[in-house]
């Protein structure tokens, strides 16, 4: 999602790779389930305690729990689609890459919500209350849904090491995959089962904010590298066991509501630690639903050229492209919901179960066009990742892809 093409290629001087379409899909997919994810939650926070809609909203959020780490596996695919195949690759312009077109975003959100945020409290820019807080959300990744961003960063910064190990041992590339698996379990056994009862407050940031060390998503990256290097095997297989994969899937998501149940009943959790994205059973779901979108992707990429509405194969394509920008604008709509919802309190939880298709509407179609705006309007580009060229620039790029075409339909006349 970060502010990556999607197209395939390697070096100026070597053949372009083939497009991958299902990327496309599974973006969007991750994306605006993210968005249905942040809605229902506004929604449930402004319904009547204990009253059914309430509880239908909160015992199928885990449901949508899936879509962060999706997130996190096509980061790895990505990346790894892009940089593995590469013999000769400067790490140092790789750095300068990746944190400028997505540390300048990373900065500015934070900048522009806290502000926006501050705003409404009439604190903004008072004394030094926002400095402050502006560096403390900078630094610890923590506000506005960034943690993502945050998370990124670590993975930037070791990613040449990786890169290095799966390429020294090529025959240990499942057995890496199985390690990395194992080691997520556990590590999730004991974030759940252990860390409560445990007394964190010494600890280091990194360590006691778990959610936002690259340790508790490392599996997915690694299952995204896994899948970019072995790309047409892995594809086979999912498809070999599409009927399988779809049907523990949805078993799987109704066994979501079965583990709130036992959060609630059983251990008696708080609301908080019910619904939290690091469990055991959270980690099976979420990569079955992984190779599901994964396979829905597959079919979209089989379809679009012979029964897809062009219109539904532009919208996913300009979905894909302005997908990280959605993800970081989320806020200001959400906020607008939020604030919508605060007059709205006195209604029935029914009724407001009711208004929730309009609610995410509202928040779907404000992201979309807050980030589709930015990647059309120069220089807003930038804030979204993608920064736009010059108007001459792109005349001339135009000129040579034009040329281009022109060229490969002659050889293909000849």
């Amino acid at each position: 999602m970060v502010a990556q093409s999607t197209a395939l290629t390697s070096n100026t001087n070597k053949p372009k790779k083939p497009y991958l379409h299902e990327v496309d899909l599974m973006r969007n997919i991750f994306i605006f389930g993210v968005l249905l994810n942040h809605t229902t939650s506004a929604f449930a926070r402004h319904m009547t305690n204990g009253s059914w809609s309430q509880l239908l909203l909160q015992a199928t959020h885990l449901m949508l729990h899936f879509t962060r780490m999706g997130f996190m596996f096509m980061t790895g695919l990505v990346l790894f689609l892009n940089y593995y195949q590469r013999d000769h690759q400067n790490w140092w312009q790789f750095w300068k890459k990746r944190y400028t077109s997505v540390g300048i975003p990373y900065l500015a959100w934070n900048a522009i919500l806290l502000l926006l945020t501050t705003l409404g409290g009439k604190t903004a820019f008072n004394g030094r209350n926002y400095w402050h807080e502006l560096l403390d959300a900078v630094i610890h990744g923590n506000h506005f849904y960034l943690y993502y961003v945050f998370v990124t960063f670590q993975l930037y910064l070791i990613f040449p090491v990786l890169v290095g190990l799966f390429k020294r041992h090529p025959k240990k590339h499942f057995l890496f995959l199985v390690v990395s698996l194992a080691l997520q379990m556990l590590l999730l056994i004991a974030i759940k089962y252990g860390l409560p009862h445990i007394d964190r407050s010494t600890w280091p940031y990194w360590f006691r904010s778990y959610g936002m060390n690259i340790m508790v998503y490392q599996a997915y990256f690694i299952a995204g590298a896994f899948t970019a290097i072995h790309y047409q095997q892995v594809v086979h297989w999912l498809t070999t066991q599409a009927s399988v994969i779809y049907h523990l899937a949805m078993l799987l998501a109704l066994g979501t509501v079965g583990l709130y149940f036992f959060n609630q009943n059983v251990l008696h959790l708080s609301l908080a630690r019910t619904q939290l994205v690091h469990q055991p059973y959270i980690m099976l779901y979420a990569l079955i639903m992984i190779v599901t979108v994964f396979l829905l992707g597959l079919k979209y990429a089989n379809l679009r050229t012979t029964r897809l509405d062009p219109a539904v194969d532009h919208f996913i394509k300009l979905g894909s492209k302005v997908s990280f920008g959605i993800y970081l604008v989320q806020t200001i709509p959400l906020l607008l919901l939020n604030g919508i919802l605060s007059y709205l309190d006195y209604l029935p939880a029914w009724f407001l179960l009711l208004l929730l298709p309009l609610g995410y509407l509202l928040v779907g179609v404000g992201s979309f066009m807050i980030a589709w705006f930015c990647y059309r309007v120069p220089p807003f580009g930038i804030l979204i990742g993608r920064m736009q060229q010059p108007a001459a620039r792109r005349s001339t790029v135009a000129n040579e892809n034009k040329q281009q075409n022109a060229n490969e339909l002659m050889t293909k006349k000849i």
